[in-house]
């Protein structure tokens, strides 16, 4: 289930949030058509704000390495996903987002049948960008890695 914020988040307004984008994002993800290569990798978004996005992801054995280890690009991927994810959310009506750059910092390891989570959260919400920092930790809260991304606002 994906959890909207509509209001005060953490002392923080977040008004800026247009209604009809938060519907149409809902829409789109319980049909599966925003991220489809998010959804074939099998990431489930469980909250959704324009100042917070979580999510998880089960390893599979086909998004590890040949040593039973979740693969760097679906770490990526993954945090791709929910940073677009907040960016979007975070964007003024009829405006869109796409990723600029993007940063990984590998710190641990997540064996293949354990759940990663992951929450990226803004560092910056401008006009022309957004920065996003996501963390994705293993069942054990180690840390596996941290993405800093941005997101540069498009027409």
């Amino acid at each position: 289930m994906l959890w909207f914020a509509s209001g005060l988040e953490r002392g923080r307004s977040v008004a800026r949030i247009n209604l009809r984008q938060v519907e149409a994002f809902r829409a789109t993800m319980l049909t599966g058509s925003v991220t489809e290569a998010a959804a074939l990798m099998g990431v489930t978004v469980t909250r959704a704000a324009p100042d917070r996005v979580e999510g998880r992801l089960v390893v599979r054995p086909d998004l590890c390495t040949a040593g039973g280890i979740l693969h760097g690009g679906a770490a990526m991927a993954l945090a791709d996903t929910l940073g677009a994810i907040g960016a979007f959310l975070s964007t003024p009506e009829g405006k869109r987002t796409t990723t600029l750059e993007s940063k990984t910092n590998f710190i641990g390891a997540a064996q293949v049948g354990t759940t990663v989570t992951a929450v990226a959260t803004p560092l910056h919400i401008g006009k022309r960008s957004s920065v996003w920092t996501t963390r994705i930790e293993g069942e054990d809260g180690r840390l596996v890695a941290v993405v800093t991304q941005t997101q540069m606002t498009v027409d």
